[in-house]
């Protein structure tokens, strides 16, 4: 995907095929009548989740992801058609229970770009030699295509960061690094969007991580048997520019550091989130810098996911 054209202008069935694929299947949340609702996403097309699980009822997404062990064999593309993901409202994908887990400077040209701003509270001398974790209000997040409000009065260096979640299904604490991934229910799209002022100003960073709608999520969710976490193409765009292109690979830390070092302090639950940072081209890495205004659109693509989109309103 060399351009975010199709996912600025196009339709949420023309965003799919540019990242699941199509083999692959996603859970999410859509809404219904009003209603929120557990769905089977696959090709283009989404169905109720209970019609991809018969005889479960229906089931929200975080009972699925505490019960995948066993529901996991029963789960099947429907027969039935699906609705166009086209004509469809998507929701956050899994209700948020706990605090999104979040980690700073994990990618090494990013932590270059960080400790060129010198800001209390913020810069390290080196590169993390154990991750650097933080939360964001549960508040603060939003799903695929909500408008992230801009804080008028708080802040005016609004900032995007594209990162890749997991999201956990086994929980436990002294988690292993060698059975970290065993833990992993699937994987989705988190923007960790900072007000940098607050993040300075306040010295700790989570008055600027949480500000409301700060933290956009979706637009599903893919089993981690879909997909390998550890090795997926993320970009980031601004309106129509690229600011962000890396792979997971290159992180610091990866995915099975993160919940080792977590889980040793923190009892991880099923459904927790943990955003794995973030790669170089943040709108503060840039002299001077570029932040976020009214009318801008964040785009972010996760190879294997698909994209999360949100404008700044």
């Amino acid at each position: 995907m060399a351009s975010p054209a199709s996912a600025v202008t196009g339709s949420a069935g023309e965003l799919v095929r540019g990242g699941l694929a199509p083999e692959s299947f996603a859970l999410g949340t859509f809404e219904v009548e009003g209603q929120a609702t557990a769905g089977y996403i696959q090709g283009g097309q989404i169905w109720p989740l209970e019609e991809a699980l018969p005889g479960h009822g229906n089931l929200e997404v975080l009972e699925v992801i505490r019960n995948w062990s066993t529901l996991q064999s029963s789960i099947s593309k429907p027969d039935s058609p699906g609705a166009s993901l086209a004509d469809v409202k998507l929701l956050t994908p899994v209700r948020v229970v706990r605090p999104p887990m979040c980690v700073g400077k994990n990618y090494q040209e990013h932590v270059k770009e960080v400790d060129s701003w010198k800001g209390p509270g913020i810069t390290q001398p080196s590169v993390p030699t154990t991750p650097i974790i933080f939360t964001k209000a549960a508040e603060s997040v939003i799903g695929p295509g909500e408008a992230v409000q801009y804080p008028h009065g708080v802040s005016s260096e609004v900032d995007y960061e594209a990162e890749l979640a997991v999201v956990i299904g086994t929980g436990g604490r002294g988690i292993s690094r060698e059975d970290a991934l065993g833990h992993v229910f699937g994987y989705t799209i988190l923007n960790d969007i900072t007000a940098r002022d607050l993040q300075r100003n306040h010295q700790q960073w989570f008055l600027g991580k949480s500000v409301d709608t700060f933290c956009p999520v979706g637009p599903w969710i893919v089993p981690a048997s879909q997909i390998d976490g550890q090795n997926l193409g993320i970009k980031c765009w601004v309106n129509e520019e690229l600011r962000q292109e890396s792979r997971t690979s290159e992180m610091i830390f990866d995915i099975r550091d993160l919940i080792h070092t977590i889980s040793a302090a923190v009892t991880l639950q099923p459904g927790d989130i943990i955003a794995t940072g973030t790669p170089a081209g943040v709108g503060a890495g840039f002299k001077p810098p570029r932040w976020l205004v009214p009318g801008d659109t964040v785009t972010i693509s996760v190879e294997g996911i698909g994209i999360l989109q949100n404008a700044i309103e």
